[in-house]
């Protein structure tokens, strides 16, 4: 019953029963990620997928956000800002779920909004939701899924759906068939990470593809597997042996949302190399250290940090930012870890090249249990040994941008306003951010972002 639970709580989530830190929390994540997917979509991997879909046409229902006033069709539009805001690694993580789930739950609310002319109120509830039903299905199958399944491509899609339906009003049972729908679309694989390709911009894209078709599909009663979740050839079981199916509904209705613990990035990089990114430019602040100064320099993890980011040789950007070898050496010597520090004419700088051979990446039991006590804790230790025979060490559980450490709505600000300036001009950029900010006080979303990304 847990597929049906989260539908009917879904379809019957009001406006009214979000708390201020939620509706605080939505708006914060939607400017997160709308500067995200504006810089993002200019990069190839983007640019490629927008030559492909948006050559056939289609209607001119939502906007794709690449300064170039460009729209398309809602489906096409999800598609096109889900991989966009997916593409620079820069877009939030819900620590628990291990998913990025503005990228996923987002791009359908925007997409929709504006192709039916929603409010910004229907935009907030519908991104609370999407946000509630991924975070409870990534719960759901970790961590033994995420060895091979990208959470973000696979429970993201429920969110996607989620958030979708929400704003399309679909009823208990349409929303049952939207997830349903998502469900039997779900996919994303880690493979490509050998190379460093281009896969995971595309899972964020046909994530939210999925869920814009899912609820289309229900609303005008396409059928779907009813316990999608928890069937004996359901998702959850598909995706590891024993699932945590009570995730699914745990605690539900109590007033707190899943939101209200999300996370966002300082660095345009893989999440668990934060918890050590963070302590580096801690050591570089406090103690001036530069990669000269340094001996060796020990990374004490967890086993999901050691798989998905141990890469001592990364040979392309992207390969970089899944590189913690590289991710550390470069704030070492940057003291940023921004969209720049992942140029191809920086990646291959020698002096950060020649401090990654001194790094050693240790899966550590210690570290283990932490995250096994509280998954929110995507911590890790490290200790720098420096030439002149000192040593410095940090355990990091909560690095900047984790709920404990969190963002302010002026640090978002920032991030915003650095990012989507170089697309749009800081007139633009500067209203956009006006718009989330009173996004609850908008009748005609269409109306009020066409008018400023059209100029």
């Amino acid at each position: 019953m847990e597929t049906k639970t989260l539908a009917k709580y879904v379809a019957e989530l009001q406006y009214e029963d979000l708390s201020a830190k939620s509706i605080s929390m939505a708006k914060q994540c939607m400017l997160d990620w709308l500067g995200v997917c504006i810089r993002g979509s200019q990069e190839k991997p983007i640019k490629i997928i927008h030559n492909i879909l948006l050559s056939s046409g289609g209607k001119e229902e939502a906007s794709v956000f690449s300064g170039n006033n460009i729209k398309t069709s809602a489906l096409q539009g999800a598609f096109c800002i889900g991989s966009a805001s997916h593409s620079l690694d820069f877009d939030d993580l819900h620590n628990a779920s291990i998913i990025h789930l503005a990228c996923v739950v987002v791009p359908p609310v925007f997409a929709v909004a504006e192709s039916h002319r929603k409010s910004g109120r229907d935009m907030i509830l519908a991104t609370v939701a999407g946000y509630e039903v991924g975070a409870r299905v990534g719960e759901s199958v970790l961590p033994d899924s995420y060895f091979f399944w990208h959470t973000t491509g696979t429970a993201g899609t429920f969110g996607a759906a989620a958030s979708a339906g929400r704003l399309m009003n679909l009823d208990a049972e349409k929303m049952n068939q939207c997830l349903g729908s998502a469900g039997t679309q779900a996919a994303g694989l880690w493979e490509f990470l050998k190379e460093g390709a281009m896969s995971k911009t595309l899972h964020a894209g046909k994530s939210c593809y999925a869920g814009v078709l899912s609820a289309y599909l229900a609303r005008d009663g396409f059928t779907a597997a009813s316990e999608i979740l928890e069937g004996e050839k359901g998702f959850c079981r598909a995706m590891m042996k024993e699932p945590k199916l009570y995730k699914l509904t745990e605690n539900i209705g109590n007033g707190k949302f899943k939101i209200d613990d999300n996370s966002f990035k300082p660095y345009a990089c893989c999440k668990h190399t934060h918890a050590a990114n963070f302590a580096v430019k801690v050591f570089r602040g406090e103690k001036n250290i530069s990669p000269q100064d340094v001996e060796e320099i020990a990374l004490y993890v967890n086993k999901i940090t050691g798989y998905l980011v141990d890469n001592p040789d990364p040979q392309n950007p992207y390969g970089c930012k899944f590189s913690i070898q590289y991710c550390v050496a470069a704030m070492l010597k940057h003291g940023q870890l921004g969209v720049g520090q992942f140029a191809p004419d920086v990646i291959n700088d020698e002096e950060v090249r020649s401090l990654m051979k001194k790094i050693r990446v240790i899966e550590d039991p210690a570290i283990e249990k932490i995250f096994l006590e509280d998954s929110t804790k995507l911590a890790s230790k490290i200790i720098v040994k420096l030439k002149d025979g000192s040593v410095l060490e940090k355990l990091v559980e909560y690095p900047k941008g984790d709920p404990d450490n969190a963002f302010t709505w002026e640090e978002s600000v920032e991030k915003f306003m650095s990012l989507a300036a170089e697309v749009y001009t800081q007139d633009q950029a500067r209203a956009l951010v006006n718009l989330i900010r009173d996004l609850d006080r908008v009748d005609d979303f269409r109306a009020k972002v066409r008018e400023i990304v059209s100029c």
